[in-house]
Parts: C-alpha cells; structure tokens; sequence
C-alpha cells in the first residue's frame, strides 16, 4: 500500500521559475530592471488579483539581490503584524526596501508615517524600491498621501494571469511544491468548474490536497470531482 506524508510546500521563489503570459511579461522586466544593480531605476510598484505572482517577483528580487551579499535583502508582507520599531530596525541596514501587500496596511498613524519615512529615506539615498498590493497606487487604503504620490513617480505594473496555459502551469507548479503529481485531466477538471481567478484555482487545488492526504489516495478524476463536491456542499474538506 502506498503510503502519504505531509510534505513541507518547497517553493524557491526566483526569476527563473517564474510563470511568465502575456498579463505579467511587463511586471518581470519592470522587477529584472529593479533586481539589478546596474540599472538605473530604483523604485517600482506592483499590483493586481491574489495569486496573480506579486509575491513571487518580490522575492524572486530579493533573492537575486541578496547574492554576493552577506546580508539577505529583508522582507517585508503588511499580513504581518509589526510595529513601528520592527518596521525600521529590519530595514535599518538593507540595500533595498521590499514591502508586500500594502492594501492590509493597518489604519495605524503611526506605521503610516514610519513607513513613508522609511521609504523616503531609500528614495532620497538612491537605494532600491519595490513594493506590491491588490490595488493600484490611489486605491490603497491607509497609506500617507506623500507616498501614494511617490509610488506613482517610479514604475508601476499590473501583475496578471491572462491565459489558460499560464493557469495550468501554475496548478503544476503548485502541486510540484507539495511534491505531489497532478494528472493533466485534473488539472482541466479544476479550470473547468472553478473561476479563472489565481486564487480560486489555488484554494481547489488545496481542498483536493487535504481530501487526498486524509483519503490516503492519490489525486486522480474521481477524487477531484468528490472534492469538488465537498467544496459546494460546504463540508469539511
């Protein structure tokens, strides 16, 4: 009998195993511009839908920044929970300013004005930008108007997944991170009956991980469909 283990999810985040389409061609080379050192701009701002691979190119920056380099570039995601002192002594040393997911920004003063000091310090200091959130610049909530008018002087990109054969990569790549595979009938089983938004197709393909692992069988048509079943109905998965 086979048997199932609850593998870590391993997923390096680089430019190399970036799924590039046609909704995030321009948001890569924006990202390459940045991670470089050579290359003159310096500040670049990303956004678009959950899943769509903001995140990935944040990291996929700081890890080709951080090469050669005895310090990682830091990273900082605004799901965290951080306060002003965490904000500035994490970027205190950095050569570079990466910030995620700027929308959950808290409706907070005081990390409002520490954070438009901080990046007003590695603006004025020629030190690399990048940061992402769902919205566009002037949508985000929370966020010091100075900095909202900044974001806008650099490049700004959205992040997006425009076709379906991207979507099928990314279902792979999913699936490769939990060292699981995904037959291609199930991977067009889930684009078929899910919507075309990144992070449904990301939370099907979970529920059919969970259903698999608590099964103990492997990912196939029928589990898929059961699993799908599961989803709609509102039970447990």
């Amino acid at each position: 009998m086979q048997q199932f283990f609850e593998f870590p999810v391993i997923s390096v985040c680089t430019f190399e195993n970036f799924i590039t389409c046609d909704g995030n061609a321009g948001a890569l080379q924006f990202s390459l511009r940045i991670a470089r050192p050579d290359d003159s701009e310096n500040l670049l701002y990303l956004h678009g839908p959950h899943g769509s691979g903001k995140t990935h190119l944040l990291k996929a920056m700081s890890q080709l920044m951080s090469r050669n380099r005895p310090q990682p570039i830091p990273y900082l995601s605004c799901r965290e929970t951080f306060s002003v002192d965490d904000l500035c002594s994490r970027f205190a040393a950095a050569e570079a300013l990466l910030v995620d997911d700027l929308h959950l920004l808290p409706d907070d003063s005081d990390l409002r004005v520490a954070l438009w000091q901080v990046f007003n310090d590695f603006h004025s200091s020629g030190r690399k930008i990048a940061m992402a959130g769902l919205y566009p610049p002037r949508e985000l909530p929370f966020l010091d108007d100075h900095l909202v008018s900044r974001l806008l002087w650099g490049l700004v990109a959205r992040v997006d997944v425009s076709d379906d054969h991207s979507r099928q990569m990314i279902l792979r790549k999913i699936a490769a991170d939990r060292q699981v595979r995904m037959p291609d009938d199930v991977v067009d089983f889930i684009l078929m009956t899910t919507s075309r938004e990144v992070g449904d197709l990301i939370a099907a393909f979970e529920a059919l991980y969970r259903c698999s692992m608590a099964s103990k069988r492997k990912i196939s048509l029928p589990l898929a469909r059961e699993s799908r079943e599961k989803m709609l109905s509102g039970a447990q998965v």
